[in-house]
């Protein structure tokens, strides 16, 4: 089958190579010349890591990661809340987790496709899709170009998607209530660090440190914002969290501000049908969730390693391909984009009340239990544990 992916995200590309893996012919078309010099990282829970196995790309990633050992819950003031241990959640679902920065990522997967021969058209311009009376779509270019396939696949994020605007027209991305800033920084000297996630939490705002190797880490720092005419502006970073406790004044004083991205937190509401004629969404496009779900990438990969076996369990029927593709994916999603809004809920309340009982609550739950959930949950649909 002749397929063509727009968007070159963890979606775009792991979805390429899985299709190439499975014989179809695919090209891929990005509207930006360079989509991977920005962004800090993720934590590639195990459920990612089957996929990545599966795609032939697990040691690759690993080479560039850090296999975290555990989550640390603190309060603005530093004290600890609540520790959950990867290593068990590694365990029960039988593969490691890896965090790593979001352009070592994008390179891995670039480099298979290059090493493969699958096209990936870099700053085309002026994407659109266009549908006959037939109601088939192509792709068509600002220049005028025409791309036909069998079948299109939007994965082209969750806001300015002409995939999602043509398969469900008017569903605009929702913006849910807090800003990121988000950077990633080499340190100068290597620490004694293990790998490991610290989330600091305070009264709306929240800090998030990931530590990937002893000298690379990403960050996330967060804030509670009421409206997109009400932003903070870029420098509320620097007297917002510059006197949190370390490593955060470190980490905002070595990391280039250049480097640092401010983003309004966005997502999509969860619907019940992804294509439309043979045009189908995919990642971000279909089923954005929170950054408070730590399962974007993970689902992005989870898409691509199931979306080669619905169109060869329906070889002959494209439609009923891409309606049981949606039948699969649309529960999980669902499930992780609306925990995702409960959990942002939570953690960007303003009354300083609400903050200590939520605070006392984390303390006073075991992260055993936490663990077993997200092991299951995370491991739903997919052939693994240990």
């Amino acid at each position: 089958m002749r397929i063509v992916i727009i968007g070159a995200g963890i979606a775009g590309l792991a979805g390429a190579i899985a299709l190439t893996r499975a014989g179809h012919r695919v090209a891929v078309y990005e509207r930006h010349a360079d989509p991977y010099c920005a962004g800090g990282g993720m934590v590639l829970w195990p459920n990612a890591g089957f996929v990545l196995d599966q795609l032939g790309l697990l040691s690759a990633v690993a080479a560039v990661s850090g296999v975290p050992q555990a989550m640390h819950r603190l309060d603005r003031q530093g004290r600890l809340l609540q520790s959950l241990d990867i290593g068990q959640l590694d365990r029960e679902m039988g593969y490691a987790s890896h965090a790593v920065l979001r352009r070592d990522l994008m390179r891995i997967l670039a480099d298979w496709l290059a090493q493969n021969g699958v096209p990936v058209h870099y700053g085309v311009a002026g994407l659109a899709l266009r549908a006959g009376a037939d109601g088939q779509a192509w792709l068509e270019c600002a220049d005028g170009a025409t791309v036909h396939a069998d079948l299109l696949l939007g994965a082209d994020g969750r806001k300015h998607s002409i995939a999602r605007q043509f398969v469900l027209g008017d569903a605009p991305p929702r913006f849910q209530g807090f800003v990121n800033w988000v950077g990633a920084v080499e340190l100068e000297r290597s620490t004694d660090a293990a790998p490991g996630v610290l989330d600091f939490w305070g009264i709306g705002e929240r800090f998030g440190v990931v530590t990937v190797t002893d000298r690379k880490v990403y960050w996330a720092a967060a804030v509670a914002a009421p409206g997109l005419d009400r932003l903070p502006p870029f420098d509320a970073l620097y007297s917002r969290f510059g006197d949190w406790p370390a490593p955060i004044p470190a980490l905002l004083r070595q990391t280039p501000r250049e480097q640092v991205r401010l983003i309004a937190v966005h997502d999509v509401d969860p619907v019940p049908g992804w294509h439309r004629a043979n045009v189908l969404l995919l990642g971000d496009a279909a089923h954005s969730s929170l950054p408070t779900s730590g399962q974007g990438a993970s689902q992005a990969l989870e898409d691509a390693w199931h979306l080669p076996r619905c169109l060869a369990a329906h070889a002959d029927r494209l439609e009923h391909a891409l309606a049981a593709f949606t039948a699969l994916r649309g529960p999980k999603t669902r499930g992780q984009t609306l925990g995702a809004r409960q959990f942002a809920a939570e953690l960007f309340i303003t009354d300083e009340a609400a903050c200590r009982r939520r605070d006392a609550r984390a303390a006073a739950q075991g992260g055993s239990a936490q663990i077993g959930g997200m092991a299951s949950g995370w491991a739903s649909g997919l052939p693994m544990g240990a």
